[in-house]
């Protein structure tokens, strides 16, 4: 078959990224994945990250809020919160009173919080911003995502990280290996595209070129684990204590964060080798009438991770997974005159996990009056906490998936 046809099936299907087709994931039955249980692996090595990226610059200040602070109230006027409304972390900080689960998790030494999160010369554009975070190149522009090198230093196997979003995130594309992109909706295919003509898809052609065949092996990996998203949703479906997944107001077709973390959870529990699970909930880019907003969506985050994390608390398994929450930027200090938020720059990171080093604020928070052009001034680059995960989650070097930085966090979790 065609490569270019195949490229313009796979990318028009929305099941894929280009940048996995040039890495080449390799081809797998549900067998192959489900014969990874068990997997032996020694050490901090046997963590499994959790990556919950949130789309639209989440506002920090309305998530990790400096209620004491005068200059909170002066610049947020009716947005602001008052001191009866957080859920207080200490004397000057409380979180959104929405997030009742991820206050547990504080509350339970499960839950870090790293403040004033960010890189130099920050750019407020949500692709641009995104872009960096997820490459992990503030300086330029690269095609390989941070995760993608861990997978190609590391020498994984591509069922090591798995995307639950539409297509292929930059951050698991690597040069010469890729994570498979799964959405929990399934592939959408045209009625008349048989299942004769998905094998065909999937299959390498005599003559074609490395390309063309790591092109086939793609398809036919991403049609494997399709399978056991299905397999996985329909025993959901059969568990009575399992109930119907919220709306989370991101539009689309795009699966629930709950329904996400269900599937992780049961990868979890049956112990595949994935190690890097990546997430995804849209629906943050609030200019106007931003606390409602704000808190419908703070709602469907904490309750979703913070159940996630319950349930992994159950198993030995579960107890090794660290859920790291993160968004391209934060907010400007000031609010706008719509009862909104514009485009800013640092804000916070949420580690969570029985691992984690919790119950603590990491970090000061930045100055609401000292600013750069009306924006918090980052103190943490986000790459000292990359290091740090690298390290102490996955059990890689950093030096050469970071390209050289030096800098990591410590102390984010405990000894393994």
């Amino acid at each position: 078959m065609d490569a270019v046809t195949r490229r313009k099936f796979l990318i028009a299907s929305g099941v894929v990224g280009g940048a996995a087709l040039v890495a080449g994931a390799g081809a797998y039955t549900l067998h192959d994945i489900l014969a990874t249980a068990d997997h032996p692996t020694g050490g901090p090595g046997d963590r499994t990250l959790v990556l919950v990226t949130l789309y639209g610059g989440n506002d920090g200040l309305a998530t990790v809020i400096p209620y004491a602070d005068r200059a909170y109230r002066d610049a947020r006027a009716d947005l602001a919160y008052d001191t009866d409304e957080v859920l207080r972390l200490d004397a000057e900080t409380g979180l959104n009173p929405a997030m009742t689960g991820m206050k547990s998790l504080y509350d339970r030494k499960q839950l870090a919080i790293v403040r004033g999160v960010g890189y130099p010369k920050p750019d407020r554009s949500h692709f641009r911003s995104m872009d960096i975070w997820q490459t992990a190149n503030p300086v330029r522009p690269v095609n390989t995502g941070w995760l993608g090198r861990w997978l190609d230093h590391a020498g994984r196997d591509p069922r090591s990280a798995i995307s639950l979003e539409p297509v292929l995130p930059p951050v698991l594309a690597g040069a010469t290996c890729a994570g498979a992109a799964v959405p929990l909706g399934g592939v959408s295919v045209p009625k008349s595209i048989t299942d004769a003509d998905l094998k065909a898809l999937g299959a390498a052609s005599a003559g074609e070129s490395s390309l063309q065949a790591r092109a086939a092996a793609c398809f036919a990996d991403l049609i494997s684990v399709d399978k056991l998203v299905t397999d996985a949703r329909d025993a959901d479906d059969d568990d009575p204590d399992h109930g119907d997944d919220p709306a989370t107001g991101t539009g689309g077709a795009q699966a629930t964060l709950q329904a996400q973390l269900d599937l992780v959870a049961r990868c979890v529990e049956a112990g595949v080798m994935t190690r890097v699970f990546s997430v995804s909930q849209g629906g943050f880019d609030f200019h106007a009438e931003a606390r409602t907003g704000q808190e419908i969506q703070l709602k469907t985050v904490d309750a979703a991770v913070s159940g996630f994390l319950d349930r992994m608390a159950r198993t030995e398994r579960g107890r090794k997974v660290v859920v790291v929450i993160y968004s391209e930027f934060g907010r400007r200090v000031r609010a706008n005159s719509s009862d909104g938020t514009d485009h800013g720059t640092a804000s916070d990171m949420l580690i969570a996990g029985p691992a984690v080093n919790g119950g603590r604020l990491v970090g000061d928070q930045p100055s609401l009056t000292d600013l750069d052009d009306g924006d918090l001034k980052f103190h943490t680059d986000f790459r000292d906490v990359y290091a740090a995960i690298l390290t102490d989650v996955l059990g890689a070097d950093p030096d050469p998936v970071l390209e050289g930085w030096s800098g990591r966090l410590g102390g984010l979790l405990h000894s393994a």
